[in-house]
């Protein structure tokens, strides 16, 4: 049941065109309805009520046509954007002639659904900062991710500390925005540079760029997660669509206080 389906049921009530027993039944089937079973998959069809956004499909590892039958239902009974990401563009090929609106970003690896009109607040602005452009990947797929989330997303790439003058060129920009999202691998520095810069709270994501030492981001991750820099929050190596929903919901609170 989405929000929509929800005030449509409560507004019959009031205006006493849906009875109080059917009321009474959906809301008692509410979670039971909410989780559709197809063997291979339960479907969370309520999370778009209680969290804002449909369920998202992690497709990795999942069948060009698992993937595609689990995107058609969340397809057929949401509202909102729809997401499945680190999904290859075979498997977009399969699913798009049946739901020709679905779209691929070969940069992020997500296919997506941008359907729902949303007007963004340039006021709340999610900033991403890259280490470097062979982090690009991991900053699409927040970047996008954060877009089809409702925010209004800014990014720059390629300022990392073995130049540091390319990141002060976007110091308007890190103090204007509401939440920073810094993605850096090698060794993760970005992200204490950025933190002792604002006073915004920001999301560290490493990234398995780097050579040897680097342990495909374990070396940034570790960096991250001991930065000096207070109130500096670490999500996992690679995780972009991670940080971007914590920055989503970080602006979210700031717009209702």
């Amino acid at each position: 049941m989405t929000e929509k389906n929800l005030l449509e049921l409560l507004r019959g009530y009031k205006n006493n065109t849906v009875e109080e027993g059917e009321i009474l039944t959906r809301l008692k089937n509410l979670p039971l309805d909410a989780v559709e079973k197809i063997g291979f998959a339960n479907i969370d069809h309520n999370r778009e009520l209680r969290q804002g956004f449909p369920e998202v499909i992690y497709a990795a590892g999942k069948t060009k046509e698992q993937v595609k039958e689990i995107f058609k239902r969340l397809y057929e009974r949401s509202e909102g954007n729809l997401i499945a990401t680190r999904a290859s563009r075979e498997k977009f090929e399969y699913l798009a002639p049946e739901i020709p609106a679905a779209q691929y970003s070969d940069a992020a690896q997500m296919i997506y659904l941008d359907r729902k009109k949303i007007v963004r607040d340039e006021s709340r602005t999610i900033l991403i900062l890259t280490a470097g452009t062979s982090d690009l990947p991991v900053a699409e797929e927040a970047r996008l991710t954060a877009y089809l989330f409702g925010n209004a997303v800014k990014i720059f790439h390629d300022c990392g500390v073995a130049g540091i003058h390319r990141l002060f060129a976007h110091m308007r920009d890190i103090e204007s925005a509401s939440v920073i999202i810094v993605v850096a691998g090698m060794e993760g520095a970005l992200a204490s540079v950025v933190g002792g810069l604002t006073d915004k709270p920001i999301i560290a994501v490493p990234t398995s760029v780097g050579y040897g030492a680097s342990f495909n981001g374990i070396a940034a991750l570790l960096a991250m997660l001991n930065s000096c820099a207070a109130g500096v929050s670490v999500v996992n190596i690679d995780n972009g669509f991670g940080a971007a929903v914590a920055a989503s919901k970080m602006v979210k609170l700031g717009v209702r206080s």
